[in-house]
């Protein structure tokens, strides 16, 4: 069903604790679905929070960081609807050797008192970095980024110092490069510079329509009702390895079903996925193939 007639949300007002343009994908995902009238949590710094160059470092883990932006934005703004993102950037969860990026959106109703999340993975984000001296030629680096479509943070590569070093954040001009990594060479202890994406959502666009799959997929969720309750939010809670071996019996590494949980209540729904059945081959079992 589309649309916001059946969303219990329809004519609610919240924000969205954002300073990095998020608001561009989130609104429209939300009205579209639930008729909510979001706002941006006005004079909210998420970059108290943690930031991505490092010089504020997150505490905590990403669905408490979340939930924290989340629940400022709400009392700063009023309202009892908050939304909030956090993303995580580094080696592939699945493939280390490849670039990979953790996405988590929160969706907190105050008046129900429940917190509903999405996550994803973006199996390639626009992530990458460079180490490199002042004459070096930065042009390959910069092309296989897509900049200026993706802005570069510049900074001392290594220095005792690290805070008090040149920190050049959101560039997206190439003429004011060549000066930048003189200065940050002349900080730096080994006298080289570290280049790297800025992966803040409104300097790279990749990420920015990554989290637009994800407010879509999580104003889904928040469209789904409990069973049980009624409570928005049901959902993937969990997963079961419940596909037994063919030649043992045992109970081997496959996922076989997704479990679905309420966000309120105890309720749960355990789901085969599409096109399993309830027998695995041998190569996934750790009794025969350990």
């Amino acid at each position: 069903m589309t649309g916001s007639a059946s969303s219990p949300y329809r004519g609610w007002a919240g924000t969205i604790a954002t300073m990095h343009g998020k608001e561009a994908v989130i609104y429209a995902a939300f009205r579209e679905r639930h008729g909510l009238h979001l706002i941006v949590s006005r004079g909210l710094d998420t970059d108290a929070f943690g930031t991505f160059s490092g010089e504020t470092p997150r505490i905590g883990s990403m669905m408490a960081t979340a939930v924290a932006k989340a629940r400022s934005g709400m009392a700063k703004m009023g309202v009892p609807i908050g939304i909030a993102s956090e993303g995580s950037y580094g080696p592939h969860p699945a493939i280390p050797l490849l670039p990979g990026g953790i996405e988590l959106m929160v969706f907190i109703d105050a008046e129900r008192d429940i917190v509903i999340s999405e996550h994803l993975i973006d199996d390639a984000p626009i992530y990458e970095h460079a180490i490199l001296s002042p004459g070096d030629d930065l042009k390959p680096f910069l092309n296989r980024i897509c900049f200026p479509k993706h802005a570069v943070i510049v900074r001392a590569h290594r220095a005792k110092h690290l805070a008090e070093a040149p920190l050049f954040k959101g560039v997206t001009s190439s003429a004011s490069l060549p000066q930048m990594l003189i200065a940050c060479a002349e900080a730096s202890d080994d006298g080289m510079v570290l280049v790297q994406t800025d992966m803040r959502a409104h300097f790279n666009s990749r990420r920015m329509e990554t989290l637009g799959r994800l407010a879509l997929a999580l104003a889904e969720r928040v469209a789904q009702r409990c069973p049980a309750c009624g409570t928005p939010g049901f959902g993937k809670v969990d997963i079961a390895r419940e596909r037994r071996c063919v030649d043992c019996g045992e109970f081997t590494t496959e996922v076989s079903r997704d479990v679905l949980g309420c966000a309120k209540c105890s309720f749960q729904d355990r789901r085969l996925r599409p096109n399993r059945d309830e027998i695995s081959d041998p190569r996934f079992c750790v009794n025969c193939n350990p």
